[in-house]
């Protein structure tokens, strides 16, 4: 699961290097959908394909599509690590194979929950599944610091990484791993995984274009593909909600939903899942386009510095997780579920507090308690989710929950990333237009420059990239500036006091809109009642049981 989930973010630090390898421009016209789709192509595909995954595992044999999962997972990073071509046609198979990659990402994350669940009793799963869950928290952390340690030393050493792991986790689950949960033979729903897959697949590709330029505009909004999308992939989606109350075997019982543990646990993770993706992102643009070279980095060193710099993080999840996924076992998981959501609130609430050039130390302590509110959370809603619903749907309510996760993410991206671009769009062209006529810019270039789009400056940032030498070199400018000039205009500084009161202006309505997302996600799991979850044999999940000899 760690593997799967590492795999999401290890290239998010590593994209750089990685476009520098295959000798590509990411900021060359029609390049930034390459960008976008290495990025996001992995996690459209694990948030559409793992209920369909999962549901196969229900049907087939969850050990079975799981230890299938290794195999594609390995032999697609093999393939990424070998890309042959160069330019656009080595960013085409990444993309293709990142695609395949995820493929097996999400027979892993489909069914590793699911099989936890069978393997332990109820008095043990809080601890079980907060190992498992606090695993693919981590690696979405841990993923930028790796990603940013082996690029510098080889781009392809990005995808390396997953093979030894892969080839051994490969033979060890075919030759450790048993069926244990009831397997149930089911002719499979084909309209509804169509209809669920089509347009979940249609709804998050038009999200990702929404946040590209289109016709002069800072986004993609206004694109008719991307309104079609959206349109088309709901109702698909209200289409598959209506096949599913009809057919014999649905791929997905909704009925589930009507079990308030069930229920309340997804919309609180869904929720919990889109403030933490926004917050990831932000936090990286902040500290790379600002922070970091406000403190003496240069851009080219930012994405490992502030891989490093978000260590916290990972360590609230990883204290809180499995700590907290124990002690629900005991007693229950309402206190914490509600608790860690409350925490996670006010931690953003504390982000938007400080100074952008903050103290390190008050950031550390709030992204530290960002960690631990969001590990709180995590271990024990999963044992509840996966404790509510009958052994032979677990698969599939596992692919459910992991497709509220990683949707979560993907909108979050397309949310956070079109507040933060409309803030800008709003302040940054009068910054850069005053702050490039102050060091002897033409008007004419500095207006052509304020009108560029707000999306490159943050990618800039984003791929530590000098964002004035990014916006301004390919224009000829700075080559008429003095050098005295020029040296200001893409320093270290000029840029991040540039862009401050904008970008401040922005994150304080991410870091706000993060707030209310994990209130209401609070709120969510406070619906669910402080009674434990029950297990199909009406065994709580969460206390501690009296063991019960059967005879037969």
């Amino acid at each position: 699961m760690f593997m799967a989930v590492v795999d999401a973010s290890i290239v998010i630090i590593s994209l750089p290097a990685i476009f520098r390898g295959i000798g590509l421009d990411p900021f060359a016209a029609g390049n930034i959908s390459y960008l976008l789709w290495i990025i996001m192509g992995y996690l459209l595909v694990t948030a559409v394909l793992v209920v369909t995954l999962g549901r196969l595992g229900d049907i087939l044999g969850r050990v079975r599509i799981y230890n299938l999962g290794f195999v594609v997972f390995t032999l697609a990073s093999i393939a990424l690590s070998f890309d042959p071509a160069h330019g656009g046609g080595g960013a085409l198979w990444l993309i293709v194979w990142r695609l395949v990659q995820a493929v097996g990402g999400a027979m892993l994350m489909a069914n590793s929950a699911a099989i936890i669940t069978d393997a332990f009793p109820a008095e043990q799963r809080g601890m079980a599944l907060g190992v498992n869950q606090i695993a693919a928290l981590a690696g979405q952390f841990i993923g930028l610091v790796l990603g940013g340690v082996l690029s510098v030393w080889d781009w392809r050493a990005v995808f390396w990484i997953n093979v030894p792991f892969g080839v051994f986790g490969t033979i060890w689950a075919y030759r450790s791993l048993r069926e244990v949960g009831e397997r149930r033979p089911a002719k499979i729903d084909w309209w509804g995984n169509l209809t669920f897959a089509g347009g979940l697949a249609l709804l998050l590709a038009a999200i990702t274009y929404g946040i590209q330029p289109y016709g002069g505009h800072s986004m993609g909004w206004t694109n008719p593909y991307v309104l079609g999308g959206l349109i088309v992939g709901v109702v698909m989606l209200i289409l598959f909600g209506l096949i599913e109350q009809r057919v014999e075997q649905p791929m997905f019982r909704l009925s589930l939903f009507r079990n308030r543990a069930f229920a309340a646990g997804n919309a609180a993770a869904l929720l919990a899942s889109v403030a933490r993706g926004g917050m990831q992102f932000m936090l990286i643009i902040w500290l790379q386009g600002i922070w970091l070279p406000l403190h003496g980095y240069d851009y080219a060193d930012t994405p490992l510095w502030a891989g490093i710099f978000l260590l916290p993080l990972t360590a609230g999840f990883l204290l809180a997780g499995p700590l907290c996924g124990y002690l629900s076992d005991r007693y229950g998981v309402f206190y914490f579920t509600t608790g860690g959501l409350t925490l996670f609130a006010l931690s953003f609430i504390g982000l938007l507090l400080l100074p952008l050039d903050f103290p390190y130390w008050a950031f550390a302590l709030l992204i530290t308690l960002n960690g631990f509110g969001s590990g709180m959370f995590s271990a024990p809603n999963t044992s509840a989710i996966m404790s509510s619903v009958p052994a032979t749907h677990r698969g599939a309510a596992s692919g459910m929950r992991s497709t509220f996760q990683n949707s979560g993410m993907s909108l979050s991206i397309g949310v956070f990333f079109s507040l933060l671009i409309a803030g800008l769009a709003g302040r940054l062209p009068g910054a850069l237009y005053s702050g490039l006529s102050s060091q002897g810019v033409s008007s004419a270039a500095a207006h052509h420059a304020a009108q560029l789009p707000a999306v490159s400056t943050v990618f800039a940032a984003f791929l530590g990239a000098n964002p004035m030498q990014t916006l301004l070199g390919p224009t000829g400018v700075l080559e008429t500036l003095s050098p005295a000039a020029r040296a200001t205009v893409t320093g270290k500084t000029f840029f991040p006091n540039l862009i401050s009161d904008p970008f401040h202006h922005g994150l304080m309505i991410v870091f706000a809109t993060a707030a209310g997302m994990a209130l209401l996600a609070a709120l969510a799991s406070m619906l669910r009642g402080a009674t434990p979850a029950k297990d199909p044999d009406g065994r709580s999940a969460g206390v501690p049981q009296v063991p019960v000899t059967r005879t037969h």
